[in-house]
């Protein structure tokens, strides 16, 4: 039977959607060309509108049986839509059903863009307030009363704003009202908001623990007096207040709220089909040589290992204390057989398709550039290179040109010291805790 409903055509209709799915990209908070997008309520209540008619054309479809073949047809020209490559994966299931909630998805993107803006909310909340006006125009001539009355019924503590069965209590409040569904999101972002500052509270009280336990152990590191040089041959074991100084700067990245942040970022950056986050950084055009070159490193690095970064933290605490001569700890890296790490989860096969992609563009992309990552924290290098790729030899090769060449940058007398001052000696430790230690105190070296 195809398309029966009358009031518009089906091709009018997905030119409707596809304006709307705009609008919500651009409810998300930027424009396509990554700067912010600036909402006025003007635009918020036109946005709205259309969000209140494509969900009325729904309930329409969705209420009768007559339409049963429109809603199929329209479900199968919107599935159609979405396996486009740029289209938006939150909305991958897209559909007449969906659609029902046209005006809580808008505001679900309107309200829970970060950072939430003081004019950004004024407006949101200009645009509820003058939707249900409008629609009480239509009811009752006394319409600032009425609103105001209903407002009035609200606590004044704001408890439970985010539960439907708050508003089903009173009856002069329904799932029509503008002001209803803002609430309701504004209450869910502030839940969120609260949750995130116990988590931040509670790593910056964690972190500080570490430190004080750190600075127990080492002393006042500022006091301490330089160890007898020794030469490699020696191969004297590696002494815990470098191993302790070590593990706690990796502490301190891999802790930071910057690195949280980040964290966060790349799981949503790369959580996007690999073609819109590749064409998104190659239009970025970024100089090699630049700040924001490597950051954007540091971002890729962070994505191939996002999902494991608590048990990496975990992984580096349970380790033995006792390490031997740097010397070996680096015989032993580079000796590890390609893809082969003895940790399992820095294993290739334990990757999954979203951090491989991630890898494989990020050896591309540094061929050639491998001394960019002297600008990283060695512990980032260590955990997110996988172990089979070919930049992983190619940071070996610069760390053994390092160990045995003349270009450090430090007091160490090139091959004839353990390098327990450089940072040569750190990246090689680093690589060696993760690619080779079992963790739980155990290591592979006797």
């Amino acid at each position: 039977m195809g398309w029966s409903y009358p009031e518009i055509a089906i091709e009018d209709l997905m030119k409707l959607i596809k304006s709307y799915i705009d609008m919500l990209i651009l409810a998300s908070g930027y424009q396509s060309t990554g700067r912010l997008a600036n909402w006025d309520s003007n635009n918020i209540k036109r946005s709205f509108q259309w969000a209140l008619f494509l969900e009325n054309v729904s309930k329409a479809l969705l209420s009768s049986a007559y339409y049963e073949d429109s809603v199929k047809e329209l479900d199968a020209l919107l599935h159609k839509m979405t396996l486009d490559p740029n289209f938006p994966k939150d909305l991958a299931h897209l559909s007449c059903e969906m659609l029902v909630r046209a005006r809580d998805l808008m505001l679900e993107h309107l309200i829970h863009t970060f950072p939430l803006r003081e004019s950004h909310l004024k407006a949101i909340i200009t645009a509820s307030v003058e939707m249900d006006i409008s629609n009480l125009k239509r009811i009752d001539g006394n319409v600032l009363d009425v609103y105001l009355e209903k407002l009035n019924l609200l606590p004044s503590n704001g408890s439970n704003l985010n539960e439907s069965r708050y508003f089903e209590e009173h009856d002069n409040w329904g799932d029509d009202d503008f002001s209803v569904i803002t609430i309701q999101q504004l209450g869910i972002r502030q839940s969120a908001v609260s949750c995130s500052t116990v988590a931040e509270a509670g790593l910056e009280n964690t972190w500080k623990t570490l430190r004080l336990k750190m600075h127990d152990e080492l002393g006042s590191t500022s006091n301490l007096e330089p160890l007898k040089q020794s030469t490699i041959s020696e191969e004297v074991p590696l002494q815990s207040d470098y191993s302790n100084r070590w593990r706690a700067r990796s502490l301190s990245y891999m802790l930071d709220k910057r690195t949280i942040r980040l964290i966060s970022g790349a799981s949503m950056i790369f959580s996007t089909p690999e073609g819109q986050w590749t064409q998104v950084l190659e239009r970025l055009n970024i100089p090699a040589q630049s700040d924001d070159f490597c950051e954007m490193i540091e971002l890729l690095l962070l994505g191939c290992v996002a999902n494991r970064w608590s048990a990496l933290l975990e992984h580096l605490m349970s380790v033995s204390y006792e390490i031997p001569a740097i010397s070996k700890l680096y015989q032993k890296v580079f000796s590890l057989p390609p893809g082969k790490s003895q940790d399992n989860f820095l294993n290739e096969g334990l990757m999954n398709a979203k951090e491989k992609s991630v890898a494989d563009y990020l050896e591309v992309l540094l061929s050639g550039k491998v001394n960019q990552l002297w600008q990283l924290s060695p512990v980032l290098a260590a955990v997110a290179i996988p172990s089979w790729s070919k930049l992983f030899r190619s940071y070996l090769r610069e760390l053994e040109g390092q160990l045995i060449g003349n270009s450090l940058a430090t007091s160490c007398l090139a091959g004839t010291v353990e390098h327990k001052e450089c940072e040569v000696g750190e990246r090689i430790w680093c690589l060696y805790i993760f690619h080779i230690c079992f963790g739980a105190g155990r290591s592979t070296i006797t």
